[in-house]
């Protein structure tokens, strides 16, 4: 839990208004253009501020688009992690994290097909290292996901059929076919709104008893 800190001046909570101001719309603008056809005047003008504003924030549009993807990714890990570090059992967890990341995805829709424009293919696209960050941080939460098999093998809940790193690989796997498929045509391929379908899919699969 975060330790609250002393109130923030006047002058502070401007600043940090308008930081968010140039990074929202520096996010609709990557969105919608891609990094590379967007300029600092473009998000300068956007969001309403004279370039040198925006220059006093970010040096660099590089700076700039790092400190967004970031920020947005520190937002997702914390909204997970308030779901698979709970006390609950294994199976409830698994299913909040559906819940959640269904969630976490419509309600960014930006950042996600930003997300995605640049990291679908063979590697990542991102600037200044960005890519290792990224793929470091995905690495990590998968531990944690992992974990939870882990768990549940050892407390007999769960059948262990693969080690713990690819049963977290294989369903986050499995979520995110929904989610892609769900984004490229909602009304063609809606996302499941009870998580139980893809917690059967996965743990039920096909095969009659």
């Amino acid at each position: 839990m975060r330790m609250a800190g002393p109130p923030l001046s006047r002058r502070e909570r401007e600043k940090r208004r308008q930081r968010q101001d140039m990074l929202a719309a520096a996010l609709e603008l990557f969105a919608e253009k891609g990094y590379h056809n967007v300029s600092m005047h473009e998000i300068a003008a956007k969001a309403e501020f004279a370039i040198g504003t925006l220059y006093k924030f970010f040096q660099n549009k590089e700076e700039l688009y790092k400190t967004l993807v970031l920020e947005q990714c520190d937002r997702f890990d914390e909204a997970f992690s308030q779901v698979l570090d709970t006390q609950e059992d294994e199976v409830t967890k698994l299913r909040r994290y559906v819940l959640t990341k269904g969630e976490r995805f419509r309600g960014n829709l930006a950042f996600v097909r930003l997300f995605l424009a640049e990291s679908r293919g063979a590697s990542f696209n991102f600037k200044a290292g960005l890519d290792d960050e990224v793929r470091g941080r995905y690495t990590l939460f998968l531990g944690k996901l992992a974990s939870i098999f882990d768990s549940g093998f050892r407390s007999g809940r769960f059948r262990k059929v693969a080690p713990p790193f690819q049963m977290a690989v294989a369903f986050d796997s499995v979520l995110n076919a929904f989610l892609l498929l769900w984004l490229d045509a909602p009304e063609q391929y809606p996302f499941p709104e009870d998580p139980d379908i893809i917690l059967k899919i996965f743990f039920d699969g096909l095969l009659n008893p």
